[in-house]
């Protein structure tokens, strides 16, 4: 089962009429390094128009440009990442971040790995995984452009990070995902819903290694940037059920998380998730989850 017609009638069946979309584009300051550098008016003046988000600290859509955003002077000092504005929601999320121990388990291409670590202002740890090597290059370059000295870096499945035999007290699981329509025009072309049940199943096995890594009182954050509640919200409640960890309160745009999904009632909790349907930004999903007692 795939195609247009297909997919946008799911969406229908979930409460969201289809409309077209092309995110705006979005950079995000890099506090720890621009602090001082008057960024905003450096780049108006190579001809970069910005507009505060407002419901990010550091990120602003680029309302013009006469140049290219990714080769400025600026970005690649590490003043600034180029960060799509739903993307930079997740990493917010956490209660503190300061001197913790942090695993990034699906890291490339680094965007979310910066943005943990200049909230960390550079102190404590991250360990950023990624199970491809062409793709951990590119996070490697990015972590080196923005000046980030407290990452470690590791080629290895999210589905083993046990085997670093360490407990963190806050894992991003940004996972695989399908994507979405807006991120990816030819999406409805190559997408079928045999994919997105592959997805769920890989992404629920990344989750459920990273309920073994994370300590007592510990925080996971997980998002993608896929539309289908399989890969969501329905995600979400077998988490509730297998995994012992409850679903927080969070504080981001979006809609509530479906708690009804094609007829199949999901726990209640589920609704403190965050869908955001595609328009100034890609559609996206995010949740944040809390240990309930030790294991």
């Amino acid at each position: 089962m795939s195609g247009k017609e297909f997919f946008v009638n799911r969406y229908e069946k979930l409460g969201w009429k289809f409309v077209d979309a092309t995110p705006r584009q979005a950079i995000r300051m890099n506090l720890t390094n621009a602090k001082g550098k008057n960024l905003k008016e450096r780049l108006r003046k190579v001809g970069v128009s910005l507009e505060k988000i407002p419901f990010l600290e550091s990120g602003y859509w680029v309302s013009e440009s006469q140049v290219s955003v990714g080769a400025t002077t600026e970005y690649l000092l590490g003043l600034y990442s180029i960060q799509e504005a739903a993307a930079q929601i997740p990493a917010t999320l956490f209660a503190d971040l300061k001197g913790k121990k942090v695993l990034d388990a699906c890291a490339a291409p680094g965007g979310k790995t910066v943005q943990l670590a200049d909230l960390m202002g550079n102190s404590g740890l991250i360990v950023a995984l990624d199970v491809d090597r062409k793709r951990l290059a590119a996070l490697a370059n990015h972590l080196e452009r923005c000046h980030i000295s407290n990452t470690i870096v590791y080629q290895l499945d999210a589905r083993q990070a046990s085997k670093l035999k360490i407990k963190f007290d806050r894992i991003l699981v940004d996972a695989p995902c399908s994507g979405n329509f807006a991120a990816d025009k030819n999406w409805f072309k190559r997408r079928t819903i045999a994919d997105v049940e592959r997805n769920a199943q890989l992404q629920r096995e990344i989750l459920a290694e990273a309920a073994t890594c994370l300590s007592y009182e510990g925080e996971i954050v997980y998002s993608t940037c896929s539309l289908e509640p399989e890969e969501n919200e329905v995600n979400m409640d077998w988490a509730v059920k297998h995994l012992h960890l409850q679903i927080e309160e969070i504080n981001c745009p979006g809609q509530e998380g479906l708690t009804n999904v094609f007829g199949k009632k999901l726990d209640g909790s589920v609704a403190k998730c965050r869908r955001i349907w595609p328009g100034e930004t890609q559609g996206f999903f995010v949740c944040k989850l809390k240990r309930v007692g030790k294991r």
